[in-house]
Parts: C-alpha cells; structure tokens; sequence
C-alpha cells in the first residue's frame, strides 16, 4: 500500500535493521473507544506493508479510549514505546510505557501505572535521553486543565518504570505568540491555546530543539522550540515563525539509511482523511 491509503494521525518512523517501522493512532478509533496500536513497514518509504497489530488492550487494562500517539525507541537493547491512554470511568488522560524485545511487538505494559500525574491530563509523551545518559520524558499537560497548554518534561528511573521527578514546565503555547492563534471550546471558559505532539531532535551543531504543535490561522501547524544549554535543563524559547502551516502536524524527524533528512507529519488534520505525509528536510531550515 502507499502513503495515501494509511489512516493514521500521530506518525513516528523508526529505522531499524533495514526496515522502517511506522506507527501511530488508528483514526478510526482516535476520539473514542480504541484496543490497540499497529505497524506499518518498509524497505523504500514508498510501499508499505501491514498493519501489525503491536499492543492489544490486555483484558484487565484500565483504558479502553484514546489510544493515542504511540512513539518506539530504541533503549539498552530493548523497545520501548510511549503511548496515550484514556478510559471512560477516569476520563483522566495520561502517557504510559509498554516494552518488547521487537519493533513489531508484542508489547506488554512496563512502567508502575502512568508516568504523568493521574491528577493531570497529558498526552504525546515522547523520549529523551541527557548527554549524561539520564532518561526523561517530555510531554503536553493538556490546556483541559490549564487553558493555556505546556510542554514539560520528568526525570525517568534508568529502567523506565517510573517518573524520578516532578515534572518541569518548559513552556507553554502562547509563548509563540503572535503567530499561534487561540481556540475556544465547551470545555473551556474562553480561549485556549494547543500544545502537543513534542519530539526532541539534536542538531549536527549540537543544538536541543523541539519539534511541537500547536494550531494557527490556517489549521494545525509545527513549531520549533529550542534549549539555550544544549540540554532538557536549559531555558526554552519559541520561534517567531512556524516549520510548517499547512494543516499538518503532530510530526517527527528522522534520517533514512541513505542519510537524508525527512519530516513525517499527518495531513489534514482531520477525520477521516489524515494519513502520513514525508517531507524532506535541510538541517539549515531548522538551525
């Protein structure tokens, strides 16, 4: 199958071995009840084949909704994927960590419940790993429950179980004022701002920066975020100009084996028609 005929919002590409593992949140499933995760692979980024299903909701599992955004990462040898759950008796959103020893799973829960606060709403929890090889997670803390939404980030165990840290605010999303624009929804006495899908990304230069996404006024859009230390522990700031505007989102970066540059996001944002779209990047774009 091509690109075109994968309905998925949320892509992350992971190669490993030859093969390019694709995963991410079943659109037909995204906005309610939802069981499990799939796979797509590739040699060429062209055809594709699958889906494989990778996680399946274990039969005394607590979420049975809004299985979202599932990320793989290579961690000590093993797979670890960082996805979204939700249930319909907590309605409580929160990011959890599953493991294989395969990037086409089975994968079985692993850490001790959720790593975001149960008190929170979060989603998009996404992996990092310090110079001095310490774990975190970053996530979104939902604008839900704050109005205007944050990106923050916890110190993980060295195993991934469990969250070290209290979780630290980066920065939130009107800080890319004033080209981020505001929504308004029932849930919410007035605006809000987006802020979700954070993937970290190092430079040849070494620069940190963030890939995040937020909304303007022609849809769903990236932004780029970026440490002034090189690290999770540096100051953030926002750049004055999207990466890209064109109601596309919730993306990634990733180089092929032949070492070029791409970006995959899903486009558009909206249901049933998102699907995975590759754009090729220039390190210069976003340095």
């Amino acid at each position: 199958m091509k690109l075109e005929d994968i309905n998925i919002r949320d892509p992350f590409v992971l190669p490993y071995g030859g093969v390019y593992y694709m995963y991410g949140t079943r659109a037909k499933t995204c906005w309610g009840k939802a069981d499990g995760f799939d796979c797509y692979t590739s040699s060429d980024l062209v055809t594709w084949d699958g889906p494989f299903e990778v996680f399946h909701k274990p039969e005394d599992f607590w979420a049975d909704k809004n299985y979202w955004a599932p990320e793989v990462h290579v961690y000590k040898d093993s797979f670890y994927m960082f996805a979204t759950f939700n249930s319909e008796a907590l309605d409580k959103k929160g990011t959890m960590i599953l493991s294989s020893n395969s990037p086409l799973g089975p994968f079985k829960i692993h850490s001790e419940g959720k790593i975001t606060p149960d008190e929170w709403n979060c989603l998009d929890g996404t992996f990092y790993l310090s110079p001095d090889q310490k774990p975190y997670m970053v996530f979104s803390h939902e604008w839900m429950d704050v109005g205007d939404g944050q990106i923050c980030a916890v110190e993980l165990s060295d195993d991934l179980k469990r969250p070290v840290s209290k979780p630290r605010t980066l920065f939130c999303a009107s800080m890319a004022s004033p080209w981020v624009k505001s929504i308004t929804h029932r849930l919410w006495n007035g605006p809000v701002y987006v802020t979700d899908g954070p993937f970290m990304y190092r430079l040849k230069n070494g620069e940190l920066v963030m890939l995040w996404a937020t909304m303007t006024d022609a849809g769903y859009a990236e932004g780029i975020a970026r440490s002034d230390n090189g690290d999770i522990s540096g100051n953030w700031t926002v750049d004055n100009k999207p990466l890209f505007d064109k109601d596309g989102g919730h993306g990634m970066l990733f180089e092929t084996f032949e070492g070029e540059l791409l970006l995959v996001l899903h486009q558009p944002n909206e249901t049933p028609l998102e699907h995975p779209v590759f754009i090729r990047i220039d390190e210069k774009d976003i340095s």
